[in-house]
């Protein structure tokens, strides 16, 4: 069985990162996106909520499962079995980070390849960042996310 790993904050997830995993899904017979604890970005909600917020948008990708994980992706990786990485690419400003990663992660493990995938025209200006950003002055960001985030968002927001 072919398993990759499909890593990130996704804080919160969008629609740019399920276009990455339902392509994802096509690629190999089994992909896992592992919710990173990442507590250096301060992230917005909480491992457990993100987690949460993942789980209930895997109906349409049924070789797909979500996980949380701590510590490094290739360790995360090498015990799940996975033979690739998969990560999204924005715009050309991803890519030199997203190279440096690579390249270190295949000097840490040279069996677990990385493969970047362009996001799907429409998603190339969509971040995380920018979602909670905009939703913070009330935008409607319905276009970006799920509507279970989307709701969390709000919800977040108003408390």
């Amino acid at each position: 069985m072919r398993i990759c790993i499909y890593p990130g904050t996704f804080d919160p997830i969008t629609h740019g990162h399920l276009d990455i995993l339902e392509r994802a899904c096509r690629m190999f017979d089994k992909v896992i996106v592992a919710v990173a604890e990442n507590a250096g970005k301060n992230p917005f909600f909480s491992q457990q909520e993100r987690l949460a917020l993942v789980e209930s948008n895997l109906a349409n990708t049924p070789n797909a499962s979500a996980t949380s994980f701590n510590g490094l992706l290739v360790d995360f990786a090498k015990q799940q079995g996975a033979i690739a990485i998969i990560r999204g690419l924005r715009a050309v400003s991803d890519f030199e980070y997203e190279f440096q990663m690579a390249l270190m992660n295949r000097h840490l493990e040279h069996d677990i390849e990385t493969i970047l995938l362009m996001t799907g025209e429409g998603n190339n200006y969509t971040s995380s960042s920018l979602v909670k950003q905009v939703a913070r002055y009330g935008a409607d960001i319905s276009k970006f996310v799920p509507k279970n985030v989307n709701e969390a968002l709000k919800a977040k927001l108003d408390s």
